[in-house]
């Protein structure tokens, strides 16, 4: 246990910290001077399009699909993003937050780090079985994100314009290539799965490179864009929003999860996956509609860095957690 989760916190830290030093030696003229934001875009790509399918195929290739309750997670999924947000929104009212503090809270709230961290700690804490079962949990997070968060956030700014509607934005997302990749390669597993295709014994060993290589990848291009300037003084707020994201958040999940039977499917594997995604700090994509729409980016940086932060307590616990779930 103490090894899974120093491994955890350790490769989250070296791909942080890996970003941000080489951004810092760039800016003094001590690495090679190609544009920062390229090649984050590049690193970012290399573990969406490539590395991160290949991982996500031959887990969901091997995973038991015997129980059809397993159809819950993405729904459970749903509700982890809708809950953070609701609460993030009535925090916000009870702390007296202006309209684009609410803005952000809504934000940092729902917007929770399944792709990089939570499939890490996932695939650290439970293996490659509870890995596979990630992209299930998270297969309506990018619709909601852009069809609903980026709206929501956008309402509570200052910025006045012609808005898509509701249909482009989702056709917006479903045409992204990383959607799609996402989507081909959660598929393509599925379908060697349920057509009987015996998986090459090989393919755990990969993915037990590909996955902490992609989270890697993920990791560095955003520590390259870290910032610690004005943070101490949202200390408070950043607090209420890590309670919402690794307290309520994960209990609701918790009890939905029990709810829906997953204790009792796989010896209750979705639901110790349910629960790890759901105990996830802020997305880094929710530092993007406080910067697009002129929101509190001070305050979505705070909240985005004490919850990062707070992975040193909250892997920990997790791993506790997981125990006593039988």
């Amino acid at each position: 246990m103490l090894r899974d989760t120093l491994l955890s916190l350790g490769l989250i830290a070296v791909g942080l910290l890996a970003g941000y030093i080489f951004r810092s030696l760039h800016e003094r003229k001590k690495a090679p001077q190609i544009g920062l934001l390229r090649l984050r875009k590049r690193l970012q790509s290399m573990a969406l399009l490539y590395v991160n399918p290949v991982a996500f195929l031959g887990a969901i290739w091997s995973l038991d699909l015997s129980d059809l309750r397993i159809i819950s997670l993405p729904f459970v999924g749903v509700f982890a993003i809708t809950l953070g947000g609701l609460l993030g929104y009535m925090a916000s009212k009870i702390l007296g937050l202006s309209r684009e503090q609410t803005g952000v809270f809504i934000t940092c709230g729902s917007f929770t780090n399944i792709g990089s961290i939570g499939s890490l700690v996932t695939f650290i804490l439970l293996g490659e079985r509870g890995f596979a079962m990630v992209p299930f949990y998270k297969l309506f997070e990018g619709v909601i994100y852009y069809s609903i968060g980026f709206p929501i956030a956008k309402s509570m700014s200052d910025i006045v314009s012609e808005d898509e509607g509701f249909f482009e934005r989702v056709v917006d997302v479903v045409t992204d290539k990383y959607v799609i990749v996402a989507l081909s390669s959660m598929l393509g597993g599925l379908l060697l799965n349920i057509l009987g295709f015996q998986r090459p014994a090989l393919y755990s060993s990969i993915n037990s490179i590909l996955i902490p290589l992609g989270t890697l990848l993920l990791l560095s291009s955003i520590g390259m864009a870290i910032h610690f300037d004005r943070i101490v003084k949202y200390i408070r707020e950043a607090s209420v929003v890590a309670m919402i994201k690794f307290i309520l958040v994960p209990l609701g999940v918790y009890l939905l999860a029990s709810l829906l039977g997953l204790k009792r499917v796989d010896s209750g594997l979705p639901l110790k996956v349910s629960v790890v995604l759901a105990s996830m700090p802020v997305a880094f994509t929710a530092l993007v509609p406080p910067t697009i729409y002129d929101l509190d980016v001070d305050l979505a940086n705070a909240a985005w860095f004490l919850t990062t932060v707070l992975l040193i307590v909250v892997i920990p616990a997790l791993s506790i957690i997981l125990e006593l779930i039988a």
